[in-house]
């Protein structure tokens, strides 16, 4: 019986808040919600595709990768029409391939997590257009392997044991950064529950040297080879809109 009431009340207050609202004039957005978003990062991959191409794979995409992820926010009932949150993603690729009697691969991973802090425009009715940034950091690595199909743990050992030049390699290179990303996001609600988004931005990253393998730093590496990009998303939410 008590859940009967409680549900009946929130009920009520969904559907009489637009009128309301309407009554004494308030026109600042609140909100809470949450979801899954597919994104689209325009990186720059022309470096790996040169490691590729002289592996003797075949190249990366040519603009860019597919990113997963999601994210939520809340609207601060202190600050009108002001929301926090917070949004992580992940994207890669990878190749291989035959070369030279050896088996060859390139794998590229890019990804993060940030607080996000937006304005949305209080003066638009029916939908959120926010502008913000996302604040956070990630880290981009590209692993590169070569062996020669099968490998025992005896040639493990012989690898590190002796002076020798080895069939099998591989090396891990990454890159740990600071991020900040202008953002601009719409939020078009299908009901009081649920909230198409689209959004994008540019990823600035700032800080963090090149390592590799056990976090031994290396030089030399391209000034192209980062994470800066324009990026979309685009993704479902779900949770209660008064927009």
């Amino acid at each position: 019986m008590k859940k009967l009431l409680i549900i009946s009340i929130f009920i009520s207050f969904v559907n009489l808040y637009p009128q309301r609202a309407d009554e004494v004039g308030w026109v600042s957005k609140f909100g809470l919600a949450g979801g899954f978003a597919t994104g689209y990062m325009f990186v720059n991959l022309d470096p790996v595709k040169d490691i590729a191409l002289e592996l003797g794979l075949d190249a990366p995409p040519s603009t860019g990768i597919v990113t997963f992820g999601g994210g939520g926010y809340v609207y601060l009932m202190l600050v009108d029409n002001l929301r926090i949150g917070g949004y992580g993603y992940a994207g890669s690729f990878s190749r291989s391939g035959k070369s030279g009697g050896l088996d060859k691969e390139i794998q590229y991973d890019l990804g993060g997590g940030y607080v996000t802090i937006e304005y949305t425009i209080p003066s638009i009715k029916d939908l959120a257009l926010s502008f913000g940034a996302m604040i956070g950091g990630g880290r981009l690595d590209v692993d590169l392997y070569q062996n020669k199909g099968s490998v025992t743990w005896e040639d493990l050992i012989d690898d590190l044991k002796n002076n020798l030049s080895s069939e099998n390699i591989s090396r891990s290179l990454s890159n740990s950064y600071f991020s900040i990303a202008p953002t601009v996001t719409l939020d078009i609600p299908l009901n009081r529950f649920m909230a198409f988004r689209l959004g994008a931005g540019y990823q600035f990253t700032f800080g963090g040297s090149w390592e590799v393998d056990n976090s031994l730093k290396i030089s030399g590496v391209s000034d192209e080879l980062t994470a800066d990009a324009f990026f979309f998303q685009t993704g479902i939410y779900l949770g209660f809109f008064a927009f």
